[in-house]
């Protein structure tokens, strides 16, 4: 019998494909990595073909410029439709992956892994068509804010899942329950995947500065969400690359579109980069601070000559997301607490007939 259940607990766990003396993960990324360019850079070429399509004028505010004035019904269908396909097979491959199959991280690849790569590349073909037959993306219905706090949210849980490893300010780590954490780190790639799926359809593929470092963050994170199980998914360098990135980004929106927001999200984001971000790669105490340092004295020197009237723009963005790592703390205790009270009552009712 003992012998029955461990050959069926072997059964369970998949083998993974490595290439002796080579780190096959290694390599996948930075094949994904220059595909992820050169499609960017196909993004860009096609961009002449929908130069064309016609756009309402722009108001400003919050208005999402990229999307037809003339909207057909076949386009919102696609729209939404290989969204909605994306996402739900994307899903039932991270549920199988968790819990069909028992995977360990490798320097190899599992074969789930080859499957979520493949049907990521043919959705970001299908996307590229999408655009380039009817344009619009779910911008046409949704706000830009949706996709924004998508990825907000992404960014903080990112902050809530690595306090224990790094902290959340200069290295200290915030009372935040275990229990808490661990549910954020085993089920973190289903909202990381919604964040990115979600923004991937939002927009068309435009040629715009914006547009191109947008998709090639997403793209980024796509390649991510492929290769868990993994040892490059935990790659702390990797992982610090992929939440630097959205301070490039946007810094260079802000640059393009809305140059009077630049200040705010450029020392906002650098604020999280100095406080929280670098004291998780093993960098030396002096680096960090100097850099701490560094950033603070920039600051300094801007508002002094700008106006101290403007400083709260510089702290906006942290506050909003450390505020929300902790508001994202307690919703995910409040709910893990009312989960223990309601599966607990059954058999509490069934101890005491």
């Amino acid at each position: 019998m003992a012998e029955r259940l461990k050959a069926e607990r072997l059964k369970m766990v998949e083998r993974p494909i490595e290439l002796k003396g080579k780190r096959l993960d290694t390599a996948v990324l930075w094949s994904g990595i220059l595909f992820s360019l050169l499609f960017t850079a196909v993004i860009w070429w096609g961009g002449q073909f929908i130069a064309d399509v016609p756009k309402l004028p722009d108001p400003g505010g919050r208005w999402y410029y990229w999307q037809s004035a003339e909207p057909t019904p076949l386009g919102q269908l696609t729209a939404w439709g290989f969204y909605a396909l994306h996402q739900l097979i994307f899903w039932g491959i991270i549920a199988y992956a968790q819990f069909r199959k028992k995977h360990k991280y490798t320097t190899g690849l599992h074969k789930i892994n080859i499957v979520a790569l493949a049907v990521t590349a043919f959705f970001i073909l299908l996307h590229f068509g999408q655009t380039q037959i009817w344009y619009d993306g779910l911008a046409q219905d949704m706000s830009s804010a949706s996709s924004q706090n998508s990825v907000i949210l992404l960014l903080v849980w990112v902050l809530l899942m690595e306090n224990n490893r790094r902290g959340l300010f200069f290295g200290k780590r915030m009372p935040i329950s275990n229990r808490v954490t661990r549910f954020a780190r085993r089920y973190h790639a289903y909202l990381f995947s919604w964040a990115a799926i979600y923004t991937f359809w939002f927009h068309p593929m435009e040629s715009t500065a914006g547009h191109l470092i947008g998709f090639l963050y997403m793209f980024f994170l796509l390649l991510q969400s492929c290769l868990f199980y993994t040892q490059i998914h935990i790659n702390r360098y990797w992982t610090f690359v992929l939440e630097v990135m959205v301070l490039g980004h946007a810094v260079l929106v802000a640059m393009v579109q809305t140059p009077q927001a630049l200040r705010m999200f450029g020392f906002g984001f650098a604020l999280i980069l100095v406080v929280t971000q670098i004291h998780g790669l093993g960098w030396p105490r002096w680096l960090r601070w100097a850099l701490v340092i560094a950033c603070f004295a920039t600051i300094f020197v801007v508002y002094n000559a700008a106006g101290w009237r403007y400083f709260n723009e510089a702290l906006r963005i942290p506050i909003v997301e450390y505020a929300l790592v902790f508001l994202l703390a307690g919703i995910l205790a409040l709910g893990q607490w009312v989960g223990r009270k309601v599966w607990s009552r059954p058999s509490t009712e069934m101890s005491n007939p």
